[in-house]
């Protein structure tokens, strides 16, 4: 409960006038359902939303909110609280990938307009007052210089904004290459929106009540793929042919479809030039995935590790069961260069390891 207190002190009697937040009662049942502590950052955290519900719902203007920390400390866990508490209609909750690949679709399809971006918003927020942002990152700088014009368009359009990242807003797009062009954003996020961290010493993905109704965190990790292994679990063999697969408009490869499961392998969709489009067309036609072959990731390019980096958010926040077969213990698969794999094993940890059983 001492947690709960801090929040009553943090909110303070000034917003006592706007009437009570939803908020703080909605976490505090939450995170006693659940068997949480809160962390003090988490604790900021909500009574920075509960003042923003709190002008929000009483008519006046309310600063968005930046919240960031290492993985696993529970952001997306906040964000999405914060969702289901606000009592109001016109809100929407997306993904970093879900949203810039149908803003992108949307700015080509309205490529003849003056202001495509302003006819796309216009489009994907349909009167939306509070936009809660996930897995907010950059590292691109074509989608670095998109971001800038998004940022003014939703404050300008007076959009409540709720960021959720790995990084603080210093950190973002930190190739020294492009970091410059990129600093009116961090100016403007500094000005338009509370920076809050949100730390703790505990993954809290790694918490047992954390393997609760994510389909996501029913899945496996097998290794090494052995052919008994892949009888008992009813999964592919190690060279079972390519199949054609028609994804959008375009043709991909797979290795086997049954009902709503889809298996491939790693080359399949990270060796190639798939793209987070691609992932999300096929999340709607499959709920259970199989990802042959994962190699070791040092050994990758980076554009493939950030593919399988990609692949693995776009899965996670779309709650599918995987099934992933490596030839090596997962830490091992895992180590790599790119900056985001942190979070890619975070979620990966969840998966139920079923390794080959030692001959006696």
């Amino acid at each position: 409960m001492a947690a709960f207190s801090l929040i009553r002190r943090l909110l303070g009697k000034k917003t006592d006038a706007l009437g009570d937040s939803p908020i703080p009662t909605y976490f505090q049942n939450k995170a006693a359902h659940h068997g949480y502590t809160l962390s003090a950052g988490q604790a900021q955290a909500i009574a920075a939303m509960a003042r923003a519900s709190q002008h929000l719902l009483a008519g006046q203007p309310a600063r968005s909110l930046y919240l960031h920390g290492p993985v696993g400390r529970g952001k997306s866990w906040l964000l999405d609280g914060f969702f289901q508490a606000l009592p109001i209609a016109e809100k929407q909750r997306v993904h970093f990938h879900d949203f810039f690949a149908r803003l992108h679709r949307g700015m080509f399809t309205h490529r003849a307009h003056d202001d495509a971006l302003a006819v796309t918003l216009d489009e994907l927020l349909q009167g939306c007052r509070v936009l809660c942002f996930d897995e907010f990152h950059v590292h691109d700088i074509g989608d670095a210089m998109l971001i800038t014009r998004l940022f003014k368009a939703l404050f300008a359009r007076g959009v409540l904004v709720l960021v959720t990242s790995n990084y603080p807003p210093a950190g973002l797009l930190p190739n020294p290459l492009y970091h410059e062009r990129f600093k009116p954003v961090i100016d403007l996020i500094a000005a338009r929106m509370d920076v809050l961290e949100i730390s703790s010493p505990q993954d809290f993905r790694s918490l047992p009540q954390a393997q609760g109704s994510q389909r996501f965190t029913h899945g496996q990790y097998v290794w090494p793929g052995t052919a008994a292994q892949r009888k008992t679990l009813n999964l592919p063999a190690a060279d079972c042919p390519a199949q054609s697969l028609t994804v959008g408009k375009r043709q991909l490869t797979c290795r086997r479809q049954q009902a709503r499961s889809i298996a491939f392998t790693f080359n399949d969709l990270c060796e190639q030039l798939t793209a987070v489009m691609d992932y999300l067309l096929l999340c709607q036609d499959f709920d259970h995935w199989i990802i042959d072959g994962l190699p070791q990731l040092a050994d990758c390019p980076i554009a493939v590790q950030q593919r399988f980096i990609n692949l693995v958010d776009v899965l996670y926040d779309q709650d599918k069961q995987l099934t992933l077969i490596g030839a090596r213990p997962l830490a091992e698969s895992l180590a790599g260069q790119a900056i985001d794999l942190a979070r890619t094993a975070s979620r990966l940890n969840q998966l139920q390891p079923q390794a080959l059983e030692p001959v006696s």
